[in-house]
């Protein structure tokens, strides 16, 4: 029988299939291994898979723990595992990574079913997968071959993460570093921007949510009136996930199911939210202290990407008090000084000429970012000043909100130029911690800070200067009578020429108290003092209250015809609050890195003015302004509100020592006040001091900043946890100066006579009758 050649010789193939197996294992081995070595690019070292480079914001910090901004490229902060809610990492788990529990960052089950299908029964990556990317090569690559290799490196960094990090720390690390768009770029950043809450205090809805949206950010945005239902539909295939997974029951999926996507949207800007005039000046206070650490550390220190924690004094809930004090005045008062302009062909600037005005709309256009950027692209001046007379699209500010118009860009400035600014401070005397901070009335559209920046004329506030130093000086008492009467400082030492200074009713009262004549700004009897203690003497005492500006030596400045900024004005006046002792405002409390180490605390700048006695007599006398002067209509206490010609009804009934000041021609008006734990200042004026009030009773500052001061402390009052004091202030023991005085007729003179004649008259309005200067 013949034998068959053509059998089949099976040990050839199994042979052959054994061989390619091995070599193809092999060569799989080989890959991940020069993929692990960095053949197909660098791979991270222990150390940054210990210390991952991520971009983390800097956060600014209030003293009561509310984050007031950040400072980032990356707007991220991390949270800490412990601060997620259970059913946000439920959610995660249940949706994006079933056995996440199982594996050891690569779910071989999910890999398998994902080849099998080709990819159509989902993708493989697991959350540490995914944070692997995320952290370290980003978006994947849309070439095959390149994203086989970061698939790869995936791989070998996921199990690498496994042995570095527990399981919580990797779903920590995974949502700190998520992008959910809108600048929200880790969970943390997404729950305030989105939802305006800590991620600990979200629902189970906007946990799912978050969740939902972790497959396409962008195309699951909640934000997007067009995807509502794409975005319900998202969240709610989380419940179908978290029901699969037996987290929560289907009872509880389908009323979930009902409830609607809500968000509270809130994006977070360098030019919008909370404190934006304080953040911008904290950045710019920051730079050399910056520095200074740099030094001492011996590295640099990106203040975007550091990660660090500013600890300021600023308190959130004063601020928000200041902010909304603010825009209830002068959302008040605008409408009234646009109606006083609508006769006014030059306004809103007054008592100039075409050319001076044509000469501040000149310098307007080359300070604008029109000019800046037409300039830089190589245009000419006229042409850029042609492009200013061409309609245009755009957002302007309102006190109802932003408002979409076409205006030409010139028309724009001098709508602008019409605004009424402010500039407010408070601090606390005791420490010289800065609790509140409005430069201005919206810092998107106004960026010049009327507060740290802006030194403008401060009128009668100067005086308790002048008192002061005549109290200190000369040993002068409240109780003291001072004749108010005209009289002429004649030229000589530090006076250019004859002055003499005139009241601002034009009439005299004759002999009155020094805290009669404080209470009611009278400018003669400041003057008196001046020439009688001398201008160099007070103005060594406005630099030892802090008062940088250059102060001339003459009689004048009695009045107020200083430049000084509301930061300097209410930091000079904390000191009588706080015994006579000076300390420089501070705004910063610590600083600590992203480990929480602290690398700065500031040591608090402080120096004697005056003592005690000095400091309790200067108290006093401007109590007298709240209690029956300028300031008086703090205590008003009305049935019904009414409106800032006739007084809101702040019924501050604690001791409140201030003072009032109103500028030559009512270009600023001015109100500082303190209770002993409390100093707060207010600026109100335009931008141009040729922009202003008319009449004096809009304009001085007892109608345009005090209701601020009024408002704010009426919030502040209101707010038991903030502890503002309505206590009456300490008074020294064994007080040298006599501050009880009796009580005194009001009387007037001829303004052309030099005795007095007794003639009851109301108080004078607060002006300072600079004009004759």
């Amino acid at each position: 029988m013949a034998t068959n050649n053509s059998q089949v010789n099976y040990s050839d193939y199994v042979r052959k299939f054994w061989k390619l197996f091995l070599y193809s294992f092999g060569g799989v081995i080989l890959f991940f291994l020069l993929a692990s070595w960095g053949f197909f690019g660098k791979m991270p070292s222990f150390d940054e898979l210990e210390n991952p480079d991520t971009n983390i914001a800097t956060e600014i910090i209030s003293s009561d723990g509310v984050t007031l901004g950040k400072f980032y490229k990356e707007n991220r902060t991390p949270v800490k595992y412990q601060d997620l809610p259970d059913h946000l990492v439920k959610a995660l788990v249940a949706t994006e990574d079933e056995r996440f529990y199982e594996h050891s960052g690569i779910d071989a089950r999910g890999t398998l079913r994902a080849i099998s299908s080709l990819g159509r029964s989902g993708g493989a990556s697991t959350i540490t997968q995914q944070l692997a990317k995320n952290l370290f090569h980003g978006e994947g690559s849309k070439f095959l071959p390149f994203r086989i290799i970061q698939k790869c490196k995936e791989w070998i960094i996921a199990t690498k993460l496994e042995r570095q990090y527990t399981k919580q720390e990797i779903i920590a690390l995974y949502l700190n570093k998520v992008d959910f768009v809108n600048s929200a770029v880790g969970i943390r950043s997404a729950a305030k921007i989105y939802m305006n809450k800590e991620p600990k205090d979200l629902s189970i809805e906007e946990s799912a949510l978050f969740v939902g949206m972790l497959k396409n950010p962008a195309l699951f945005n909640p934000t997007k009136e067009k995807r509502k239902e794409k975005v319900l539909n998202r969240r709610n295939t989380v419940f179908d996930q978290m029901v699969k997974n037996k987290v929560i029951t289907k009872e509880v999926a389908e009323a979930l199911k009902k409830r609607p996507v809500k968000i509270n949207f809130k994006p977070e800007s360098h030019a919008e939210g909370t404190a934006t005039y304080f953040r911008e000046y904290l950045r710019e206070h920051l730079k050399p202290i910056i520095k200074k650490i740099e030094e001492e550390k011996g590295e640099e220190i990106d203040l975007y990407t550091a990660g660090l924690k500013i600890y300021t004094t600023i308190d959130s809930r004063m601020q928000q008090y200041a902010e909304e004090a603010v825009e209830e005045h002068l959302s008040n008062l605008q409408p009234e000084f646009n109606r006083r302009q609508k006769k006014n062909p030059t306004a809103p600037f007054l008592d100039i000429t075409p050319e001076e005005t044509q000469k501040i709309m000149n310098q307007a256009m080359k300070n604008s970012e029109r000019w800046r950027v037409m300039s830089i692209n190589g245009k000419s001046d006229a042409e850029i000043k042609q492009s200013f007379e061409v309609p245009a699209k755009m957002k302007i500010f309102t006190w109802k909100g932003e408002k979409d118009t076409i205006m030409k860009p010139i028309d724009s400035i001098l709508y602008y130029k019409h605004f009424l600014q402010t500039g407010m401070m408070a601090m606390e005397p005791q420490t010289g911690h800065v609790k509140a901070w409005v430069g201005g009335i919206n810092y998107k559209y106004f960026q010049y800070d009327h507060v740290g920046q802006g030194a403008r004329q401060v009128g009668s506030t100067f005086k308790p200067f002048v008192y002061a130093t005549a109290i200190d000086r000369l040993g002068k008492s409240p109780c003291d009578m001072i004749m108010d009467s005209p009289f002429t400082i004649l030229k000589g030492d530090n006076n250019d020429k004859d002055w003499t200074p005139n009241n601002s009713d034009g009439k005299f009262r004759g002999l009155v108290s020094m805290k009669k004549a404080l209470a009611n700004s009278i400018n003669t009897v400041s003057a008196r003092l001046i020439h009688e203690v001398g201008a160099p003497a007070v103005v060594d005492m406005a630099k030892n209250l802090g008062v940088t500006a250059k102060i001339p030596n003459r009689p004048a400045i009695a009045l107020g015809a200083v430049e000084i900024t509301v930061e300097e004005m209410v930091a000079a006046f904390s000191t009588f609050a706080n015994e006579g002792v000076y300390i420089k405002p501070q705004i910063i409390t610590k600083i600590e890195d992203k480990n929480g180490v602290v690398i700065y605390q500031p040591v608090p700048e402080s120096h004697d003015v005056v003592n005690k006695d000095v400091a309790y007599t200067i108290i006093k006398l401007m109590e007298g302004v709240t209690e029956s002067g300028t300031g008086s209509r703090l205590r008003w206490a009305a049935s019904a509100p009414s409106n800032f010609l006739t007084g809101v009804p702040y019924n501050i009934k604690g001791p409140v020592a201030g003072k009032t000041g109103t500028s030559q021609n009512n270009s600023d008006g001015w109100f500082i006040g303190m209770v002993p734990n409390l100093a707060a200042g207010v600026w109100v004026g335009n931008e141009d001091r040729s922009a202003h009030f008319e009449a004096t009773s809009m304009g001085q500052g007892a109608t345009t900043a005090l209701p601020i001061y009024g408002i704010f402390m009426r919030k502040c009052l209101a707010d038991k946890t903030l502890n503002v004091s309505t206590k009456p202030f300490e008074r020294p023991a064994n007080m040298s100066i006599k501050v009880d005085c009796a009580p005194e007729p009001t009387r007037v003179i001829d303004s052309t006579a030099t005795d007095s004649t007794a003639a009851p008259v109301d108080a004078q309005p607060d002006t300072d009758g600079l004009d004759n200067l």
